[in-house]
């Protein structure tokens, strides 16, 4: 794992969190974002390098709909920057560790992502972002 990359708040309403978080942070979001493929509107604040990412669910049937259902708004996940996501995610099966996603997925922010069960990583669910390629001309 290169950094910390993000947290994942889950949210009922987007709008309202951010402007609690702009409060809070003294800043405001600097983007909003759908992934449809998640159901879920995401915003993003900086802060030293490390962001806030809150998770909206768009659809009754999202993770993040369930989250909340079931534990209420609050923190979702912790996400590392790796280099190469598919690598990491079968060096993390090697060791024991089971993927949500054997293959790496679209995810917000102009990253490729992977999940791992919380079962196996103390009950934290742990996203793992690789920087997306960029095509070359």
């Amino acid at each position: 794992m290169d950094k910390l990359e993000h947290i994942g708040i889950a949210v009922r309403n987007l709008e309202q969190a951010n402007a609690l978080f702009a409060k809070l942070l003294g800043r405001p979001h600097y983007k909003i974002e759908e992934v449809a493929s998640e159901g879920v509107r995401t915003s993003f604040f900086d802060v030293g390098g490390v962001k806030i990412e809150l998770l909206e669910a768009t659809r009754p049937d999202s993770p993040i709909a369930s989250f909340i259902e079931k534990r209420g708004e609050g923190v979702h996940h912790v996400a590392f920057g790796v280099r190469d996501v598919a690598e990491q995610v079968a060096r993390l099966e090697a060791a024991g560790f089971q993927a949500l996603n054997k293959q790496p997925k679209e995810g917000a922010d102009q990253k490729l992502i992977a999940f791992l069960h919380p079962k196996t990583t103390g009950s934290v669910l742990v996203e793992l972002c690789q920087d997306k390629p960029t095509a070359k001309p």
